[in-house]
C-alpha cells in the first residue's frame, strides 16, 4: 500500500479514477453512437430545441417547442462537421 503525502492510498485512488474513467467513457461512447442517428437538437419529447429554423420542425402547439418530424434513420453528423 503506497501512501501519498496526505495519507491517501494511491492504489485505491488510481483504481477509483480508472472506474470513473470507464463510466464516463461508456457515457461518451453512447452519446457518440446516438448522435450518428438522432438530431442533437431533438429532446426526449421529440421537440426541437434548435434556435433556428429547420425543415423538420412542425409547430403543432402554439407557445411550445416545435415537434421534430425528422427521421432518426439519418446520419446527422455531416450537418455540423466541417
Amino acid at each position: 500500500m503506497t501512501k501519498g503525502s496526505k495519507g491517501l492510498d494511491l492504489g485505491l485512488y488510481r483504481d477509483s479514477m480508472a472506474r470513473l474513467l470507464d463510466i464516463y467513457q461508456g457515457i461518451s461512447d453512447t452519446a457518440n453512437h446516438v448522435s450518428s442517428r438522432r438530431c442533437p437538437y431533438k429532446n426526449v419529447h421529440d421537440r426541437c430545441t434548435a434556435s433556428f429554423g429547420c425543415r423538420n420542425q412542425k409547430q403543432d402547439r402554439p407557445g411550445e417547442l416545435p415537434l421534430c418530424i425528422g427521421s432518426d434513420k439519418l446520419d446527422y453528423r455531416k450537418a455540423w462537421e466541417g
